[in-house]
């Protein structure tokens, strides 16, 4: 489909700087520390409400498929702006082998030898990190490179081929969940991907369509751009929906959220490892190791919360163990843009 906004606008399937930066007024997509206040407040909030009231929570649970919904059209509506830039990739085919490789085949490898041995034989937390560790972030590490110094532009070609990837493998990595463990019910998938994907992507496409055709371009881009900084409203209404439903049975297994913590920890410290060694094998300058080491440490929390509660909906545990994984993840990603700085050569 032919983008109208897109047609005089000679930046639109590269993702501009300006709308990509963290520091600078990000235009596009939320700041990680925003979205991770609005977490933590509909944490707290969603767990008092279930724990005062647990009628209030279930009162709240039957509004969940519906924010869910919001949350996917969310994501649709802004996801074609960032097909563009795919033809752009394949001009830096070296880098893009080595960053696909170490977050696709590598970066699953880390994680599951440190989700094995923090919570062998707990399906569930087990479950939930490995789903936190697969989830590449395809948005904010952008915001966080560009801070770092590292190369942006270069970094805007791997989004859509890292939103693809991911998206084509979730399901594998379900089944690969389930099998055995009754971790989800590995038969709703068919309807899963019809009800919560095809549906809200045929549906999305058309609004897109109705506002670039009904609207001038100088207001059409403003719209997509209010709809993408919703995210954190609408992952906090989730998120406090969620919490106020299952804190009772959440509340049961809080000793295993150190653990979770220090997990999540560990295996930052050892992607940023492999990023490094990564980097210097490959021999890449300052800015693109800066982006291959923050491509491979962020994690992408938002769209797995939205895809798990969808695919899984009755294990409010897995859920709790990607939230706790993004809270710690963004004070990370923090140290880590001041050590990259730290050590950037002068030129």
């Amino acid at each position: 489909m032919t983008n109208v906004c897109a047609k005089k606008d000679p930046s639109f399937g590269k993702v501009t700087l300006q709308n990509q930066s963290l520091g600078k007024g990000d235009k596009d997509t939320p700041a990680p520390i925003i979205t991770s206040v609005f977490l933590l407040g509909a944490i707290m909030l969603g767990g008092l409400v279930g724990l005062l009231s647990p009628l209030a929570g279930e009162n709240l649970s039957r509004g969940i498929d519906a924010t869910l919904m919001v949350m996917v059209m969310v994501f649709l509506l802004f996801f074609e702006s960032r097909l563009g830039s795919v033809f752009s990739a394949f001009q830096n085919i070296r880098f893009l082998a080595l960053a696909w490789s170490a977050n696709f085949l590598i970066i699953p490898a880390i994680g599951f030898g440190i989700a094995s041995f923090f919570f062998s034989g707990q399906p569930l937390l087990f479950g939930g990190l490995m789903i936190s560790f697969l989830a590449l972030c395809t948005d904010w590490f952008l915001g966080f490179t560009l801070l770092a110094k590292g190369d942006t532009e270069l970094g805007a070609t791997l989004i859509p081929i890292n939103i693809i990837t991911q998206l084509s493998l979730f399901p594998f990595w379900l089944w690969w969940l389930a099998n055995g463990s009754g971790f989800a019910d590995f038969s709703l998938l068919p309807r899963m991907l019809l009800q919560w994907f095809i549906v809200p992507l045929l549906a999305a496409q058309a609004i897109r369509f109705a506002v670039e055709q009904l609207l001038p371009e100088d207001r059409c881009a403003p719209i997509l751009s209010v709809v993408r900084r919703c995210v954190p409203f609408v992952l906090a209404a989730l998120i406090f929906q969620i919490l106020a439903t299952h804190i009772r049975e959440i509340n049961q297994q809080l000793d295993s959220a150190i653990l979770v913590a220090t997990a999540v920890y560990v295996f930052f410290i050892t992607t940023v490892a492999a990023g490094e060694t990564l980097s210097r094998l490959g021999r890449l300058e300052y800015p693109q190791r800066a982006l291959l080491t923050m491509t491979m440490a962020a994690r992408n929390a938002p769209r797995m919360i939205a895809l798990t509660a969808i695919a899984i909906p009755n294990q409010p545990l897995v859920l709790a163990v990607i939230v706790t994984g993004m809270l710690v993840e963004i004070p990370l990603l923090t140290t880590l843009n001041q050590l990259l700085l730290k050590f950037k050569p002068e030129k």
